[in-house]
């Protein structure tokens, strides 16, 4: 008998791109197969998952990038892409089709629901993404990372938490080593993407702390790769010792270890911090849609695990004052990280696997 077949569709950035890593892990576990469709950009971010996950990269495209032969050509790819996932799961017929945002979702997403297969999305952000909020009306279940989201009137959604990979998990509320007088780690993250505002802020801030300080402090920064050269110049100039890279693919290692860690405050990042349960510095990107990694960050904040700069207050003196006030205060540093740790839902993997099953059932007995 063939094992069920789970369709993930995920787009092109670690935010949608781990949660799905998680659930993919999982459901291979249990006996199913797995199968990921995804953009150019997402392919970047399989080489964490399961050997046995099938890859396939599909044709699709965003209306928010490119020039206007850009946009124009967009439609015509995503048919092309819906008429492929059409073609695709008509010779293997998915058991649940799940989709986590991002425009190479939609051919995806458009198949199952044109073959009323069972369907859901998994919004990671408080506030749905566009594709997401396409069909959020169309799926059979909406599983939510952030809690509370804000869904369309006659929407429900179900608090799953967001999943984390597997080298996350295995961490959850790793012991802390509060800040003191000997080798300390602050890790800067700016999502997938990197943050160039972290690039210009973060480096000055850092170089302001005392000089006894900073002789115990090592800092793993992650910069977009045009920015790399000036800000690993810029701690070697001030005689900070930095390691400054575009991507980190020991992040959870990283995380664990660190002190403190300075983020942007997509889904993902405030999932593994909570998790792993670390003091954060988080600056939310002011123009994400809605508003929503402010949304993100809130509920962490308001538990007493993170501090939160809105990017407009992001200077070098305030980030400083804000290092300083964890740094220099391992009282209050144990007490957040406790907080984080508290907050984490490493059980999200499994609250969303629970619904993939339920939908598979369901979809068998009709």
């Amino acid at each position: 008998m063939t094992a069920p077949l789970l369709l993930i569709a995920a787009g092109g950035t670690g935010g949608h791109m781990f949660p799905a890593q998680a659930l993919a892990e999982a459901m291979l576990h249990r006996g199913w197969r797995v199968r990921l469709t995804t953009d150019a950009r997402g392919a970047r971010y399989t080489s964490g998952f399961p050997h046995s996950t099938d890859i396939q990269e599909i044709h699709s495209a965003t209306f928010a990038r490119g020039g206007i032969l850009a946009k124009a050509a967009a439609p015509f790819q995503i048919g092309t892409g819906v008429l492929g996932a059409l073609m695709a799961f008509l010779r293997d017929r998915p058991s649940v089709v799940v989709g986590f945002g991002g425009y190479p979702t939609i051919p995806a997403m458009s198949a199952a629901w044109m073959l009323k297969l069972p369907r859901m999305i998994h919004e990671q952000n408080g506030i749905l993404g566009k594709v997401n909020t396409v069909f959020a009306s169309r799926v059979d279940a909406i599983a939510c990372g952030t809690w509370p989201t804000a869904l369309p009137d006659g929407v429900e959604g179900h608090h799953t938490g967001n999943p984390v990979r597997a080298a996350i998990l295995e961490r959850t509320e790793a012991g802390y080593i509060c800040p003191g007088d000997y080798p300390m780690e602050l890790l800067v993250i700016g999502g997938s993407q990197g943050a160039r505002i972290l690039s210009d802020v973060v480096p000055p801030a850092i170089a302001s702390l005392p000089m006894a300080m900073l002789g115990n402090l090592r800092v793993s920064h992650q910069a977009r790769e045009e920015d790399q050269e000036r800000v690993a110049e810029y701690y070697t100039e001030h005689g900070i010792k930095a390691e400054v890279q575009p991507f980190f693919h020991d992040l959870p290692r990283r995380m664990t270890e660190a002190q403190l860690v300075i983020s942007r405050a997509g889904a993902s990042s405030v999932a593994d911090l909570s998790v792993i349960g670390r003091p954060s510095i988080l600056i939310p990107f002011a123009a994400a849609t809605g508003d929503h990694q402010t949304a993100n960050a809130r509920g962490l904040v308001e538990a007493g695990g993170a501090i939160m700069i809105p990017e407009s207050m992001a200077t070098p003196d305030s980030v400083a004052e804000q290092i300083l006030s964890v740094l220099d205060n391992p009282k209050a540093a144990m007490q957040m990280a406790t907080a984080a740790g508290r907050f984490g839902k490493p059980d999200a993997t499994e609250a969303l696997v629970e619904m993939v099953e339920y939908l598979g059932a369901k979809g068998r007995e009709q």
